[in-house]
């Protein structure tokens, strides 16, 4: 049995949240459009998870593929650091 990555590891990896807005044309109105929000762990910016899933929606699906939105973000990244312009003690 193989135990897949945590998110935290994958992050770690330099995976990134991607976020896919998916329309299609529906199959029995192909003047219709519908539309699919994928979310997944993916690599930015050749994004190797969402082209897997869309070979497997050419693929499998009857959905014709209208269009893709994708937005991605790295969720861990440097902390970031002021500097206070006021300190100010209370006894």
């Amino acid at each position: 049995m193989t135990t897949q990555p945590s998110s935290l590891a994958k992050q770690l990896n330099g995976y990134r949240l991607t976020t896919a807005e998916i329309l299609y044309h529906l199959p029995d109105h192909p003047t219709l459009l519908q539309s699919y929000v994928w979310q997944e762990y993916d690599i930015a910016p050749d994004y190797p998870m969402l082209d897997k899933f869309l070979k497997f929606w050419r693929r499998e699906l009857e959905g014709r593929l209208h269009s893709v939105r994708v937005a991605s973000v790295g969720l861990i990244r440097a902390a970031e650091w002021r500097h206070a312009g006021f300190v100010q003690h209370l006894h």
